[in-house]
């Protein structure tokens, strides 16, 4: 999710067309596969990796799914060596995202996860033709591929018991409120720089609330007139300069940095991962919010919980190469005293110099950040 306050106006909300943002397969830049229903089938990411179409209720828009990835070391040469899961881990992306981290995916592995990951309704792959990009109008209506993904889960692992849950931004919000709905259904919740509150605090939320909910009722599927300016986007493709000035410069990289995909950029898929992102709509925006204002409010989350976020954020509508070791989408300061009101216990990690996504920051910072969910998961997940 772009930072609100430094997103750029574009023309009023009744210039901007409902149409702007729906799925164009015909625009994606290749012929993307999509999942089997009913069977598992090969990923995009590679060996290791299989993937499985999840069939939902349709809503007013027509058929919707979710697809299940699923990630098992001993078909990956390049993964860690096989052995028999100790706990089951679950992801969710973010805002404007998909499952893409292979080596999240064998980093948990390694530490005994049979390790699993869902790209939400109209995210990623699992969207369909005509769609509005990640457009629901309440967080809830993801319980349902949740609770599909997990009944997947228990037939492949009837033995392994409940789930630790993992979500990234607003992935995470998702996940702490469904934890907070279903007490006793997960082992264990990890939260990667989850999307607790909107930037600029109560009082932005507070006033801008009224006026996102009049536009939800009237206007729910219209474009804000709001534009993301792709820094972050630049970040993880590894690209440099400022995109308001066309300046489009690869950073001068040492020799450790030329191995390291933070560096030299994360291969995503440019029809998933948008630049500049989707539309933000009022009806989504109003769930999001809606979601913050339970989250002001205090959760109670019975598991323990993991939340991993950057030591500072970077806001601002110029590029500046220190965007490279700050949180330049959410505010780290307001989510790290938000965490402290999601249960009775929450361990809180300050990753030094993290990008938004912790686990995709340059090699020292993010190898920080694996040793302390290894050792969370040590005490909490593999117990």
């Amino acid at each position: 999710m772009p930072s609100i306050p430094f997103l750029r106006p574009t023309p009023d909300v009744e210039d901007a067309p409902e149409e702007e943002g729906r799925y164009d397969p015909d625009a994606a830049l290749g012929e993307l596969p999509v999942a089997p229903v009913g069977r598992w089938g090969p990923d995009v990411l590679g060996d290791g990796f299989t993937a499985r179409t999840v069939e939902l209720l349709p809503d007013e828009d027509g058929p919707v799914v979710a697809t299940v990835v699923r990630y098992r070391p001993e078909d990956d040469p390049d993964g860690p060596p096989a052995a028999p899961p100790r706990f089951v881990m679950l992801h969710l992306h973010g805002w404007n995202d998909y499952f893409h981290q292979r080596e999240l995916a064998r980093r948990c592995a390694a530490e005994g996860a049979a390790f699993y990951a869902l790209d939400l309704r109209r995210y990623g792959r699992s969207l369909r033709p005509g769609q509005l990009r990640g457009y629901v109008e309440s967080l809830s209506t993801y319980d349902e591929e949740i609770h599909a993904a997990r009944a997947l889960i228990r037939a492949d692992h009837p033995d392994l018991g409940d789930v630790v849950l993992m979500g990234h931004s607003t992935g995470g919000l998702t996940a702490a409120l469904w934890a907070h709905r279903h007490p006793g259904a997960l082992r264990a919740l990890v939260l990667n720089a989850p999307w607790l509150e909107l930037q600029g605090s109560w009082i932005l939320r507070t006033l801008g609330h009224p006026v996102i909910e009049t536009l939800a009722r009237y206007q729910p599927t219209a474009a804000l007139p709001l534009r993301d300016l792709g820094f972050y986007s630049r970040i993880l493709a590894g690209r440099a300069g400022d995109a308001t000035d066309g300046e489009d410069t690869l950073p001068e990289l040492g020799p450790e940095q030329l191995t390291d995909p933070a560096h030299t950029g994360w291969p995503l898929e440019p029809a998933w991962r948008t630049t500049p992102s989707a539309p933000i709509r009022p009806g989504w925006l109003a769930a999001v919010l809606a979601g913050h204002g339970q989250v002001a409010a205090g959760l109670d989350i019975t598991c323990p919980v993991l939340v991993l976020v950057s030591d500072k954020s970077l806001f601002g509508p110029r590029w500046s190469e220190q965007m490279r070791g700050a949180d330049t989408v959410i505010d780290a300061e307001l989510t790290a005293r938000r965490a402290l009101g999601l249960g009775p216990l929450v361990t809180v990690a300050r990753v030094r110099d993290a990008v938004h996504d912790v686990l995709l920051s340059p090699a020292a910072v993010r190898g920080w950040a694996y040793e302390e969910l290894t050792r969370w998961l040590r005490a909490y997940a593999d117990a």
